[in-house]
């Protein structure tokens, strides 16, 4: 199981990523949006800012995110990290329940290029 370091690291890797990016995948990163990630299996959220194409996480708490983030990320933390290192596919995992998604229909459209 990951801890709460590992997903921290993942996050910040998938941010300096995000930041290196080009193209499609960079302009679907330019967006600012409030972002929450819920760790499901170690009951940890991170919240921040998508923004300048890049993820600022602002703050890590225990239990479920505290308000409605515009982009809202549920997982187990194995699967942050093995997202992240390429060792899982995101539209299987989100297709089979394992990674949750929410967001509004304009940011889905937005995110599809990231993911």
């Amino acid at each position: 199981m990951a801890t709460i370091e590992e997903c921290r690291a993942a996050l910040d890797k998938l941010s300096h990523n995000m930041g290196g990016a080009e193209g499609g995948v960079r302009a679907a990163a330019a967006m600012d949006r409030t972002v929450s990630c819920h760790i499901t299996d170690l009951d940890v959220t991170f919240t921040g800012r998508l923004t300048g194409g890049r993820i600022d996480v602002e703050e890590t708490f225990p239990g479920p995110p505290r308000e409605k983030a515009q982009i809202r990320l549920a997982m187990a933390g194995d699967d942050l990290v093995a997202l992240v290192d390429g060792e899982l596919n995101f539209a299987g995992a989100w297709g089979s329940g394992r990674v949750k998604l929410e967001a509004n229909l304009l940011d889905l459209f937005r995110l599809r290029k990231l993911l």
